[in-house]
């Protein structure tokens, strides 16, 4: 008789915290770890958060469904394996700086509770990684004995046909120390720097760098926060089709209750005290109608606007929530629910005001999105939004324009083109905590904009080097730099630039298609490993519309910039400035190749650019 599904509610350490005879696996059909630092910085960013809001509650990490098989001593992630992976990257890189801090921490009467403590968590992390009995885990770290120790089973048998690195986690995990992992994980050819890494090593790169910014005592307490103190809801199916349902089920069919939907309730019932129900209830009406058009143009949703709302009253001076009176930069941010309706219920006290801030801020919204600027910025990162929004409180709708804007929104993107391409998170120091030293002055109307820029210029050339940020764009592999490189082209020669909701991003050396082998060598690329570590750069990507796109699919360059088609489309037809800039370029050329050194050079010209862009130059 098969077993019925049962749920529970563990902490992270239980539900990681294998039988010796069982494990984890990841089956056949699964994707492959993809878990990029973004992710990685969310999880550190809310786990540090809750960590630091002596919170009594439990930190909640979502579903976890598994599929119970040869007679419960494989357990196969059905959904989960993501945030396991990441989890498991998360403890071992906390094991390896504790390892550290015991052997620092001095001996006396003060630290001596906090010494007890890391060798606790070392011996709750040793156990979870490789199963090892308490009386097994020395005090303090041995090399021989903590190498016997990681040289255990796997936790985890990666199965997934998607995956490229199936050992990678395990290397990791097996290594005793940061450079021994670092010295064995794979080195993927004709990358540079942390590029060379896989997202496993990557990420837990990030997880190390991040916790040896704690001090010995922070490092305690994130680690017990994290096993002790987050839960997940683990769901055991004794039937994969019934396990995969659940998933399928629970990541599409879910009703959540939103914050919003407390905190609009309590408006209401605010309203109804103060007597202003009608006129909340058209205010609210009007809110939620202009915040759905935001919603389905990819702006903004209700919840996203509360949020921006609780940046600004928290950098409101009267405040003083971000800015503490030693003067240092409070970063730690509440839950939306828990900041009204908790820590400043006097706002919610207002509720005629509030919806009409709101319909002001959601108004500019509508306005400012169709400026190429803001188009741009909205690309690389959400969280601008956030700064930004505390900004637009000064204005009127009916007052903003692009002028207003313009300064501002700049300064954001040449911060967060920095942020694309550092391997550093948002949440570190040389971002959030100056963003968060910022929005004061942005929420502020009596600080003038020059003042703000003149912040930025002096923290990016502090905090960054030109020769550094032209090497990190020369590797560049990704797109987001494309829709920067298009604008700044489209600004230095005086051409319109905008992005409507259909266009592609434009190889133009194709990467696949029937001629590739023959492209290849026109160009002058003699092998594959070369011609994918040059077909990605930056110089080769430019914005096309979509209709062109899929009609010239992989075709030769002289056909996409030809001057003559007749029964297709080509770049000829196109909007976008560089490639009506390159079909100008080689009108009367009569045989025209795109070759690796024109890559190389639009690549360098590309650099050149951005490079001026964020430094001011």
């Amino acid at each position: 008789m098969a077993k019925n599904i049962e749920p529970k509610l563990r902490k992270i350490g239980a539900y990681l915290k294998l039988e010796e005879d069982t494990k984890f696996t990841i089956p056949e059909y699964q994707r492959p770890y993809s878990w990029s630092i973004t992710n990685c910085d969310k999880l550190w960013q809310d786990i540090t958060d809750f960590m630091n809001s002596d919170s009594k509650d439990r930190y909640f990490f979502g579903t976890i469904i598994i599929n119970c098989q040869d007679e419960d001593a494989v357990f196969g992630l059905i959904d989960g394996q993501q945030r396991t992976t990441t989890f498991l990257l998360l403890l071992k890189a906390l094991l390896i700086r504790i390892n550290v801090a015991i052997g620092t921490t001095s001996q006396d009467d003060d630290s001596e509770s906090l010494c007890r403590g890391l060798k606790e968590r070392r011996r709750n992390i040793m156990g979870i990684l490789y199963k090892a009995e308490t009386e097994d885990i020395p005090d303090k770290p041995d090399i021989t004995v903590d190498r016997s120790i990681c040289n255990s089973e796997p936790l985890i048998e990666n199965c997934s046909i998607n995956e490229f690195y199936k050992t990678e986690l395990q290397t990791i995990l097996s290594a005793v120390d940061y450079a021994e992992a670092e010295s064995k994980v794979i080195k993927i050819p004709r990358r540079q720097k942390d590029n060379k890494y896989t997202n496993f090593f990557k990420n837990f790169k990030f997880f190390y760098d991040r916790a040896k910014e704690l001090s010995d005592s922070q490092l305690n307490s994130f680690a017990k926060t994290l096993i002790d103190s987050c839960e997940v809801i683990e769901i055991k199916s004794w039937q994969v089709e019934q396990a995969i349902t659940m998933f399928n089920s629970l990541n599409s069919d879910g009703l959540p209750l939103y914050d919003s939907d407390i905190i609009s309730a309590k408006l209401y019932a605010e309203a109804e005290k103060n007597k202003v129900s009608d006129d909340f209830k058209k205010l609210w009406k009007e809110l939620t109608e202009l915040i759905d058009e935001l919603k389905q143009n990819g702006i903004a949703d209700i919840d996203a606007v509360l949020m921006q709302q609780m940046y600004y009253e928290r950098a409101k001076n009267e405040n003083n929530e971000i800015v503490t009176a030693t003067g240092s930069i409070n970063v730690t941010t509440p839950g939306l629910r828990r900041y009204f309706t908790e820590e400043n219920k006097k706002i919610l006290k207002d509720p005629i005001g509030l919806c009409n801030q709101m319909i002001n801020i959601a108004k500019i919204w509508k306005e400012v999105s169709a400026y190429p600027v803001i188009q741009v910025l909205l690309k690389f990162n959400d969280n601008a939004k956030l700064f930004l929004a505390s900004y637009f409180h000064r204005f009127k709708s009916d007052e903003i324009s692009d002028q207003a804007v313009n300064e501002i929104a700049v300064c954001l993107l040449r911060l967060f083109t920095i942020l694309e391409l550092v391997d550093i998170g948002y949440s570190s120091s040389t971002f959030k905590t100056f963003l968060f030293g910022e929005i004061v002055k942005m929420a502020d109307s009596n600080i003038t904009v020059q003042e703000i820029k003149s912040d930025f210029d002096k923290h990016i050339s502090e905090k960054w080097n030109i020769a550094e940020i032209k090497k990190y764009i020369a590797e560049y592999d990704k797109n987001m730099l494309v829709y920067l490189n298009e604008y700044l082209f489209a600004q230095e020669n005086g051409l319109p630039f905008a992005l409507d909701n259909k266009y592609d991003i434009e190889h133009i050396m194709p990467q696949s298609g029937a001629n590739l082998d023959v492209i290849r060598k026109d160009a002058g690329i003699k092998s594959k490993d070369e011609f994918d570590d040059t077909v990605n750069k930056l110089g080769n990507k430019i914005l096309l519309e979509e209709k062109i796109n899929r009609s010239i699919g992989n075709e030769w360059f002289r056909t996409k910039i030809s001057t003559k088609l007749s029964d297709k489309t080509g770049y000829i037809d196109s909007k976008f400035p560089i490639a009506t800039a390159l079909v100008k370029q080689y009108e009367n050329d009569t045989k025209p190749y795109w070759c690796k050194q024109d890559i190389e050079k639009a690549t360098e010209v590309a650099s050149e650019r951005i490079v001026a862009f964020i430094f001011g130059k």
